[in-house]
């Protein structure tokens, strides 16, 4: 059973999490929020909670990062991340909390191993490319639609390009502020956006500054490597309790 103090303490964390992930380090941590508040909460209640959130979010960082996004990458990821968006929309009520969970952990699984290969792996800068940059958008879009989890896969795509880091970080920010306000649509349509969720969301509004201050400071002064390190290590972790949660209720 799941008391008030340890689900607000997590939801708290995710918040936080997402806000530095997003402020700081282009989205890729943001996949973390979703999960962990999945451990108290049924996950399409988590990604309804997270939603308001994500776009008081996008505000301060949309200020903070206006004038810096590379435009030939945006206009390759964001009309796929829309069909993306789409395709989570239609598939929504196929799935159940434990398709989800499985959903979820398997995605933070996945993403934490390819992760950990990169690190192995010395690879040339890539260019921007259309067709890769479809592919990786619309798995955006559909993760971004149903836990979030967007930061992950356009990270896939976006980082092998080494660009300027700060660039980057626009780039995601930019992006994500257009997705989430397209979001609302069928999160409205589905009736995710609740009374009761939203309350949890103006409640955990005030740390969402907060998360957004901490990532400015850090996007400059953290060692990158061990950050994402120890993010990835846990992000494996979640996934394999999610995935876990998941089979044992089928």
């Amino acid at each position: 059973m799941t008391t008030p103090i340890l689900f607000y303490a997590i939801s708290i964390l995710s918040v936080l999490m997402i806000g530095i992930s997003k402020s700081g380090f282009g989205s890729a941590l943001a996949v973390f929020g979703v999960p962990l508040m999945s451990m108290v909460m049924p996950p399409a209640q988590a990604a309804a909670i997270v939603l308001p959130l994500l776009i008081l979010m996008d505000l301060f960082n949309l200020f903070h990062y206006r004038r810096q996004y590379d435009r030939k990458n945006l206009l390759i990821l964001l009309p796929a991340s829309i069909v993306g968006i789409v395709i989570g929309t239609l598939t929504f009520r196929y799935l159940t909390d434990a398709h989800i969970r499985i959903m979820i952990g398997s995605i933070g699984i996945i993403f934490a191993l390819f992760y950990i290969r990169g690190q192995r792996k010395e690879q040339s800068q890539a260019q921007p490319d259309p067709v890769r940059g479809s592919f990786w958008g619309v798995i955006t879009g559909f993760t971004s639609f149903g836990i979030h989890a967007g930061g992950i896969p356009v990270n896939i795509y976006l980082l092998p390009q080494r660009m300027d880091k700060t660039l980057l970080v626009g780039t995601t920010v930019i992006l994500f502020a257009i997705l989430n306000w397209i979001k609302l649509i069928p999160y409205a349509l589905l009736g995710q956006l609740q009374v009761d969720n939203l309350l949890i969301s103006l409640i955990l509004a005030p740390f969402v500054p907060i998360g957004f201050w901490l990532g400015i400071k850090l996007h400059d002064r953290v060692n990158e490597k061990l950050f994402y390190n120890l993010a990835y290590f846990f992000l494996f972790v979640t996934g394999v309790k999610l995935l876990y949660d998941g089979l044992m209720q089928l």
